[in-house]
């Protein structure tokens, strides 16, 4: 799963609200800083996002940036966005969320459009579907937390 020219980063999470409250802080940083951030997730997010955002003390326009990410589950819009960006030579974070076909299958159709632009890709698994966590992370070197990205260490 790892490409040499991307910094390949992983997150676990228990459930959708799971996974966006380990993503938020590092995707509020990101978006504050102006980057760009691309979502591939195989559900619609947008509606547990609206609940969590709302449910937390940020400044409305910082939801409001936050919320202008696209967190639906539609690919062929981000596979041209992230292309959009590459010939733009943008910063571009994408996560990607989902089981780990989707993930492996998301990364491939990623890399053949990226080709050798770096960027960073979080895949981030949920728990309940993997057997086996630690051979997962054996594929990574750095692990988003609510801390942030961190080395794992081996």
């Amino acid at each position: 799963m790892k490409n040499s020219n991307n910094t390949k980063v992983c997150a676990f999470y228990a459930n959708d609200y799971h996974f966006e409250m380990i993503s938020l802080p590092y995707i509020e940083k990101k978006v504050l800083q102006g980057k760009n951030v691309v979502i591939f997730t195989e559900n619609d997010l947008s509606e547990t996002m609206n609940v969590l955002l709302s449910n937390l003390n940020l400044n409305e326009n910082k939801k409001r940036k936050i919320l202008e990410i696209d967190w639906k589950n539609g690919e062929s819009k981000k596979m041209q966005d992230i292309k959009n960006l590459k010939n733009e030579k943008k910063d571009i974070t994408i996560f990607v969320k989902g089981n780990k076909d989707y993930i492996q299958g998301t990364n491939e159709k990623i890399n053949k459009v990226l080709e050798n632009y770096n960027c960073n890709i979080i895949d981030c698994y949920n728990v309940e579907e993997l057997d086996d966590i630690i051979t997962v992370e054996s594929n990574y070197n750095k692990i988003l937390n609510t801390s942030g990205i961190i080395d794992i260490d081996k």
